[in-house]
């Protein structure tokens, strides 16, 4: 019987898969399975990862003629598991040895739905660590508890998948909007806090999460960057009135985010990115969309403020504009 099934989605990664790889055989056990899903790859992505058959047991690959997404090579790497668990490792990421043992140990000591833990970021030579934002470790918990308060940074504010580690008789709670080329784990991270009953925060952070990488969709800058928009529709979607606040502010902060570096869209991408912006935030409620920009930095709330002229001024900025007076009047 498959204890763990791992899943690792990749496109043209020939550059770092074999590192991703090779940190899997450090983590082999028996009953463990490798699934990667080599999402129509043109480099020599797929032949890397054949070529690993030999020294990594449980592998195996599915290749997909054209590529179809994130989403849509997770959830067919999903299709594929056989195992009690499932977690998620990207093509250009690695694992220290032993991580994927402490997982399964997790889950199985806390009895929960799903575990999620630490990662460490890498950047060329510099490796930090990112906390999970719950400070409470090792303790089960409702995982809708885990949503607010709206005014801090709490589990789905940390949507990545391959920090965790689920059961996999989640099911479908456990798939990828597959219309979504990217942000398709923020409606993925909402959906698994509200509709899951039990999980866990531990402290491991196995996992590198290897940043700035050339062809990342972070750093793309084409049409695909539109469904950011689309996945925060999925969010706002039946959205119990309790968590609107939550899912305004987390809107709003990726919004002024995607707009400060802007830089890497065409003039005409970005003027729709803008447009659909401006028409998101109309369509929320007004007090919210001013509560959430009160509490953004200056610059930010500068950004935002330039595509939407008419958002009535929140608090701290009529202090602002009060204090200039005064200082006028003096």
């Amino acid at each position: 019987m498959i204890t763990l099934s791992v899943v690792v989605p990749v496109r043209d990664c020939e550059r770092y898969i074999a590192d991703a790889l090779s940190s899997l055989c450090r983590n082999v056990r028996h009953d463990f399975e490798f699934i990667v899903v080599d999402d129509g790859s043109v480099d020599a992505t797929g032949d890397i990862a054949d070529d690993f058959r030999g020294d990594l047991p449980g592998l195996g690959v599915i290749r997909n003629p054209a590529p179809l997404g994130l989403a849509d090579a997770r959830n067919a790497g999903l299709t594929a598991a056989t195992g009690r668990y499932v977690t998620f490792m990207d093509g250009d990421d690695w694992l220290a040895p032993g991580y994927l043992g402490r997982l399964v140990d997790a889950i199985e000591g806390l009895g929960c739905d799903f575990v999620r833990t630490d990662h460490v970021q890498a950047e060329g030579r510099k490796r930090v660590v990112h906390r999970a934002p719950l400070s409470r470790r090792g303790a089960v918990l409702a995982p809708r508890d885990a949503i607010l308060p709206a005014d801090v940074r709490t589990m789905v504010d940390y949507p990545y998948a391959w920090a965790g580690v689920y059961r996999r008789s989640l099911h479908d709670l456990l798939h990828f909007p597959g219309s979504l080329h990217t942000a398709e784990d923020r409606p993925w991270i909402w959906r698994l806090h509200r509709e899951a009953a039990t999980f866990a925060v531990v402290s491991l952070a196995g996992l590198f999460y290897r940043r700035q990488v050339a062809g990342s969709l972070t750093q793309v800058g084409d049409e695909r960057q539109l469904h950011f928009f689309d996945a925060f529709q999925l969010v706002f979607k039946d959205l119990e009135e309790e968590y609107l606040p939550k899912a305004v502010r987390n809107f709003c902060a990726l919004l002024a985010h995607h707009l400060e570096i802007a830089d890497r869209f065409t003039p005409a991408l970005r003027s729709r990115f803008e447009e659909r912006g401006a028409e998101m935030v109309r369509a929320l409620p007004a007090e919210m969309v001013v509560e959430a920009v009160a509490r953004m930095s200056a610059e930010r709330e500068a950004t935002l403020r330039v595509l939407l002229p008419d958002l009535p001024p929140s608090p701290h900025v009529r202090l602002r504009l009060r204090a200039g007076r005064d200082r006028e009047d003096t």
